[in-house]
């Protein structure tokens, strides 16, 4: 008589997958996956990056932010950090940035729970989910700003929340877009999508003097 070994829990995690939260935990820490997100129950695992398309502009964004928050008090700046939003959702956004004692916190298994004031996600252009299902669902769980970089577009999209709904932040005659959320921080928009980061660091120390 042969005996038919039992299943083993499956662990795989791949593009298109429906899975609870939970369930979608598990198989993430039992991979070797290096970044997958939940958006609306669907699984979405990260390709391969490039470096001018989405690394060079990912750092600088982050570096913009960081600044930020070692001039201002009671703030934290999270890199690509998992953020549970719902049963559905949980995203791994490219930047966070957050007030301490705010609506997103750090829960005990070391996540972020709640939605930050302000995500900023790379995208490659108008064609990526962060500008579809991402952005409605940081407009729904109540995300305050949102910004998209289209790194092939050259076009940076900021927008804020107004009784529930997205709208869309325009630059100022010196290409400067300037926070409703967060006092002082300012992007100048012509300068990053140069790369000139010198630039763009000298607006947001004007910023946060102003």
């Amino acid at each position: 008589m042969v005996i038919a070994n039992s299943p083993s829990p499956v662990t795989i995690l791949e593009n298109g997958d429906r899975l609870g939260r939970e369930e979608f935990e598990r198989r993430y820490t039992a991979s070797n996956i290096k970044k997958a997100e939940l958006i609306e129950g669907i699984v979405h695992v990260a390709s391969p990056l490039r470096f001018t398309s989405h690394g060079k502009p990912h750092s600088q964004i982050i570096g913009w932010l960081v600044t930020y928050q070692s001039m201002v008090t009671g703030l934290e700046v999270g890199v690509e950090p998992t953020v549970r939003l719902d049963d559905d959702n949980e995203p791994q956004p490219d930047a966070v940035l957050f007030r301490i004692g705010g609506n997103a916190q750090i829960d005990a298994d070391g996540y972020i729970t709640g939605a930050p004031e302000l995500i900023a996600e790379i995208a490659a252009s108008t064609v990526s989910y962060d500008l579809y299902s991402k952005k409605r669902i940081y407009e729904r769980n109540g995300v305050k700003e949102y910004i998209v970089w289209r790194t092939l577009d050259r076009q940076i999209d900021w927008f804020v929340l107004e009784n529930g709904e997205y709208q869309k932040l325009e630059p100022d005659d010196s290409e400067i877009i300037r926070s409703r959320e967060f006092e002082g921080l300012w992007l100048n928009v012509n300068a990053i999508l140069q790369n000139d980061m010198s630039a763009v660091l000298k607006t947001l120390q004007a910023g946060i003097a102003s």
